[in-house]
């Protein structure tokens, strides 16, 4: 039966909620107490990749020995202090082979330098990773940096850590989500350990890794990240990684302005890297050779690039603190700049293992030493770190990881301010030009789309209550199909668009005006005329809503019965049908949001022209009213 009464709902999208009507059952986040199971469960993985962090740290010095030293030794070493020439030439192409041979009958997903891969598991990958790969991912990346490879571990330890986290979540009962939150976990663990530097990981995960900022994956990441620091602590030390350049704690105004244009450089340096790299791709992809050959050619460009300036090579943290407190020479910087850019992005084109995140460092901190030959002086390697804060925001787009990430591995805290402009200058230029970075280019290239671009989804904002329609028709129980399909064919001859058509749900009331199911206008239309089955056979189970819940709980629930409509009821009397929301309404709330986006207009204007007083002249007078009809 219909209800003339209500023909259509006045409420707004803006609209304030009436008094009286409370959302106390609505809070800031959406947390379930499993969260606390999941977050004890980071703990161990946490722990057990800052084991294999640290194992990998050293299985990378032993290959190091073993390649250019011939000594079986974990100890600190590095290829450029060799004595044998042939030895930097031959190395790389060797441990390239080894690494192609690998990928081949091993797992290919031990190529490419390993925060791409851990994105794509978590995107397409329900998180799954394969146990072998996390045996034979580190054992790769050991062999190419420890060979000579011009690359950082914290790829392949980041995809490692990841790793441990999704094998011990495919033992359990878990979601994909919470398998994902545990893989990210292990990663933060791993770059945590590896660089004493647990903050930036978090940071890392959130910018890159997680794809959300809600408290289900904060705490277990935050949780593997700090065990994983405190593993660390007694087997590697809490000392900061790289020396600090002891930056004073006032800066001259004109220093601040210089950061400008050093964030502007590092953000340059970012789009040569990127783009070097992905031209090395499409170069070793046109190559009449299988792609297990790659890795050695590209090996070769490392050898030769490694007789020219042998520091170039491996990982280099003893390089990089050597910029970072301005003890380089003007021959170890450019060398750097120049040689140790070259090879790197032209090796990793080749598919090889290793990660991108030491190369930065020392390019970045390359260039800023090159500046410092140019600025004025502030303190020893203050360029150096404040250009390699801003190449990591450049080339990774993480402004916020690049910045705590240089302040946890120096401890200058006193650079912070000058890190911010840079990091953000060079952030500012990428993001501009390039509509990829070097992490995301190679899953675009696969065919998958990444946004890095995270909001508050603005169904969360509204409640049904600001966009439901009002019921306008109703059937009883005991009505026939035929009665109700007439009902509607009468008034499809009346073009009731306004009343019974505009409304596409009906819900079925018993003789108590209690809300017992609904059905569809589709369901009617096609009954046959003589169909006298009574609407309680015909209707189906309401899928309800309540005014104060918001549209995304409303979405969530329509995907999860694949409806496109529900029935509102109020919480007090929830078999009284109230209302209709449909995918239109869900629709209106982004229609809102886009226009807020995008709808410029002045609220407020500064000045205003008061007219003039003048003779009444008819010319004047019909002057003057234009401005005020314009608001001049």
């Amino acid at each position: 039966m219909a209800r003339p009464d209500a023909a259509r709902n006045p409420k707004t999208s803006g609209s304030i909620p009436p008094s009286g009507e409370k959302v106390a059952h609505l809070g800031d986040f959406h947390v379930l107490p499993r969260v606390a199971v999941i977050t004890a469960l980071a703990a161990p993985v946490g722990a057990v990749a800052a084991l294999v962090a640290v194992g990998l740290l050293k299985l990378i010095a032993l290959f190091t020995n073993l390649c250019f030293h011939g000594r079986f030794s974990i100890g600190e070493a590095t290829p450029g202090t060799t004595t044998h020439w042939w030895l930097i030439l031959l190395m790389p192409v060797l441990g390239g082979l080894v690494i192609g041979l690998m990928a081949r009958f091993g797992s290919e997903k031990i190529r490419g330098h390993g925060m791409p891969e851990a994105i794509e598991s978590i995107l397409v990958g329900s998180s799954k990773v394969q146990p072998r790969v996390a045996v034979l991912k580190p054992v790769s990346s050991a062999i190419s940096i420890g060979s000579g490879g011009p690359f950082g571990a914290e790829g392949p330890i980041i995809m490692t850590g990841g790793a441990v986290g999704s094998i011990l979540a495919q033992f359990l009962r878990v979601t994909t989500d919470e398998r994902k939150t545990l893989l990210v976990a292990g990663s933060a663990a791993g770059m945590a350990a590896t660089f004493n530097a647990p903050l930036a990981a978090i940071l890392l995960a959130v910018e890159l890794l997680l794809f959300e900022w809600r408290p289900r994956s904060y705490l277990p990441v935050a949780v593997g990240a700090v065990t994983a620091t405190l593993v660390r602590g007694p087997l590697l030390g809490t000392e900061p990684l790289f020396g600090g350049a002891h930056v004073p704690t006032e800066l001259p105004a004109s220093v601040y302005g210089l950061c400008v244009i050093a964030g502007l450089a590092a953000g340059l340096l970012a789009l040569l890297a990127t783009w070097l790299v992905y031209f090395s791709e499409d170069l070793f992809a046109r190559l009449p050779v299988h792609w297990m050959w790659w890795p050695a050619i590209g090996g070769a460009v490392i050898g030769i690039g490694g007789l020219i300036e042998p520091r170039a090579l491996g990982v280099g943290y003893d390089v990089i603190d050597r910029l970072l407190t301005g003890r380089a020479t003007v021959g170890l910087i450019l060398g750097i700049l120049i040689v140790k850019t070259l090879i790197w992005g032209l090796s990793l084109g080749s598919g090889t293992s290793g990660g991108v995140l030491a190369p930065m460092f020392m390019i970045g901190g390359a260039l800023g030493a090159a500046e410092g030959l140019v600025f004025p002086s502030v303190s020893p390697g203050f360029w150096a770190l404040v250009s390699l804060a801003g190449v990591l925001g450049g080339v990774m787009r993480s402004p916020l990881t690049g910045i705590v990430f240089c302040v946890e591995l120096t401890h200058e805290i006193h650079a912070l301010v000058p890190m911010v402009i840079t990091a953000s200058s060079a952030y500012l230029l990428s993001v501009i030009v390039l509509k990829r970075s070097v992490l995301t280019e190679k899953l675009a290239r696969r065919g998958l789309h990444l946004t890095r671009e995270y909001s508050v989804d603005p169904l969360e904002v509204h409640l049904v209550r600001q966009l439901e329609t009002l019921v306008t028709t109703t059937f009883r129980t005991d009505q026939t199909a035929a009665d109700a399909g007439a009902r509607l064919r009468e008034a499809h001859q009346a073009r009731d668009a306004e009343g019974v058509l505009a409304q596409r749900l009906y819900p079925v009331l018993d003789g108590g005006e209690r809300l017992v199911g609904v059905v569809t206008r589709a369901e009617l239309l096609h009954c046959a005329p003589d169909d006298q089955r009574p609407l309680v056979e015909l209707a189906r189970p309401a899928i309800t809503a309540h005014p104060d819940e918001t549209l995304r709980t409303i979405a969530n629930r329509m995907a999860a019965h694949s409806v496109t409509r529900v029935v509102v009821t109020p919480r007090a009397a929830p078999h009284h049908a109230e209302g209709i929301l449909s995918l239109r309404q869900l629709l209106e709330a982004r229609r809102i949001d886009l226009h807020e986006e995008q709808h410029a207009e002045r609220v407020l204007t500064p000045f205003r022209r008061i007219p003039r007083q003048r003779k009444p002249v008819l010319a004047a007078a019909s002057t003057d009213a234009l401005n005020d009809a314009s608001g001049l």
